[in-house]
């Protein structure tokens, strides 16, 4: 290739890279405009979720009167596996007090899921999203990512991260019902 004929492929390159990657930002940011991302205050989606741990399923409406915390979560995530024990630790106590801990995990494999929750011999509830539908609704990026929710339904708190007990114990008690 000449020269001349080689910086004109460059040049062309650059402008259709260049308008490539204009039209990506702009239908990023139209489909973000068309899905909102929760905010505390916000009336948390429903969903509804087969068990794991025993039969049955999980709908959050159902759960409406009590305090919840939905926590997203994988067992490939190293800082989710860490706050599983002071969930754990904190459930039996907060349980009697009106509040439901619900782990929503994202893994793909159930097998993969139910080793991790016995090996801990974890006692709150456990679900699995297994096509991430549930994920994309509460729009979770980090994992893990947990979502505090007052009795009327109402997202009191999400906190990206991982969460101490110290921190866990301070949210569970800003969501316990008022009896």
């Amino acid at each position: 290739m000449n020269p001349k004929k080689k910086k004109r492929y460059i040049f062309r390159t650059v402008v259709l890279s260049t308008l490539v990657l204009t039209l990506v930002a702009v239908l990023v940011v139209n489909a973000q405009k068309d899905n909102p991302a929760l905010t505390e205050g916000d009336q948390a989606p429903n969903f509804k979720l087969d068990r794991l741990d025993t039969d049955g399923s999980i709908e959050l409406e159902e759960l409406k009167g009590k305090g919840v915390m939905i926590n997203f979560w994988a067992t490939y995530c190293e800082p989710c596996k860490k706050e599983m024990p002071y969930m754990d630790e904190l459930y039996q106590e907060y349980e009697e007090k009106g509040i439901e801990i619900i782990a929503v995990s994202v893994d793909k494999n159930e097998l993969v899921i139910n080793n991790f929750y016995n090996r801990l011999d974890l006692s709150f509830p456990s679900v699995h999203d297994k096509s991430s539908v549930i994920m994309d609704l509460y729009q979770v990026v980090p994992l893990p990512t947990s979502y505090f929710v007052n009795p009327d339904g109402s997202i009191e708190r999400i906190v990206k991260g991982p969460l101490t007990l110290d921190r866990l114990e301070t949210y569970l008690q800003e969501i316990v019902p008022q009896s």
